[in-house]
């Protein structure tokens, strides 16, 4: 059965945070090379004393406390999850995953106009029943003892997750790893699924079919990966070796959460790239918070490990017959429509430039606007 559930930090967990801050040991940086080998640590070196000298955790603490909250244990795992009740003459049951380095904090601004469309100038006849799942090992939820939380290990989990809760039939939502589990949602557990609807897709590229200007966008994907995806591979093999060190260091953990923050987010502009387009510094100290509190980054981390690494089981399956619904966002790894419709059975697809891998926080009213018309004709 669901209990409800409360954020309670106790205080000797931000007493030691606030003294690790405190005797941070930076490293020598190259003079002028910013982002370029890395994270930005003068940045990072900034945003750590506004964490530690004017970041009120507590404050934030209580205004997350403002959400519904609640644990369910299933295998051994208690899951946390937010569950906004629909507002509305008959909202449609929705689960939305949020992806790494996130967690279920990155939706705070969709949950109510989802839920309650009404209250937020919208119709109520789009209300959606809102389930916020943090995933394993992130946040508030259980980290496995066991080896094989895969995202398609998480879609069972979350169908498990949605029949407790009496919703027989749903929709998913998500990107990042949010999007592969409501796409194993789609292939394992179509017979519920109402729809799936993702802000991120990767089909499987075969280069040998590609057109002239699909292979021009493929040849940028993979220079684009093989200058960023380092974080990938080190996830993908020996994650546990990092998470010694980002566990210990409140410093080495906003340098490994906020550079990627930095790079994927939409915050490009005059004199260059600012996270503070998009994001308070209270915005991201939040994040960085419940990552630390909760010491979740390494087991955050293992996901990559069991769904990507040596004999993982994570593939593309040959097409998922739901109902799709993509919106992608303004971010470099955006295939062209027609590389996915093999794989998805797409009824909407929308190209946005305004938000980059976070749009939920970037820019919330064009995916709740995205969202509602996806699965409106399919109430």
């Amino acid at each position: 059965m669901a209990e409800p559930f409360q954020i309670a930090v106790p205080d000797e967990v931000i007493d030691d945070l606030n003294r690790r801050l405190d005797a941070t040991r930076w490293p020598q940086s190259l003079e002028g090379a910013g982002w370029d080998y890395g994270a930005d640590t003068a940045y990072i070196a900034e945003l750590c004393r506004y964490w530690r000298y004017n970041y009120d955790w507590r404050a934030h603490e209580a205004a997350l406390n403002e959400l519904p909250h609640f644990t369910h244990r299933i295998d051994g795992l208690d899951i946390h999850f937010v569950h906004a009740e629909g507002r509305g003459p008959d909202p449609m049951p929705l689960v939305i995953t949020h992806g790494w380095p996130s967690c279920f904090w990155e939706m705070h601004k969709v949950v109510g106009p989802l839920s309650d469309p009404g209250a937020f100038g919208g119709d109520p006849a789009d209300a959606f029943s809102v389930v916020a799942p943090s995933l394993p090992g992130y946040g508030f939820s259980s980290p496995p003892a066991q080896p094989g939380m895969s995202s398609a290990r998480v879609a069972d989990l979350w169908s498990e997750l949605m029949a407790e809760l009496g919703y027989e039939r749903f929709g998913a939502q998500g990107g990042d790893w949010g999007s592969a589990v409501s796409a194993a949602l789609g292939a394992m557990h179509s017979d519920r699924m109402v729809g799936i609807h993702l802000n991120m897709v990767a089909p499987p590229i075969d280069e040998a079919t590609l057109t002239a200007d699909q292979q021009q966008w493929w040849e940028g994907v993979k220079q684009y990966r093989d200058r960023e995806w380092g974080y990938v591979h080190l996830q993908r093999t020996k994650p546990q070796t990092a998470a010694v060190g980002l566990t210990d260091s409140p410093a080495g953990l906003a340098a490994w959460i906020i550079e990627k923050w930095w790079r994927w987010s939409d915050i490009d502009g005059p004199g260059g790239r600012d996270l503070t387009r998009r994001y308070t510094l209270d915005e991201l100290c939040t994040l960085l918070t419940i990552y630390w509190v909760t010491a979740t980054i390494g087991p955050s981390m293992r996901m990559y490990y069991e769904s990507f690494g040596a004999g993982s089981a994570f593939n593309q399956p040959p097409r998922i017959s739901v109902p799709t619904g993509v919106a992608v966002f303004n971010e470099k790894n955006r295939p062209p429509r027609e590389l996915a419709e093999p794989y998805y059975n797409i009824t909407r697809w929308t190209e946005v430039d305004d938000g980059g891998h976070f749009p939920a926080l970037e820019n919330p009213e064009k995916l709740v606007e995205e969202v509602r018309e996806f699965f409106r004709p399919l109430r």
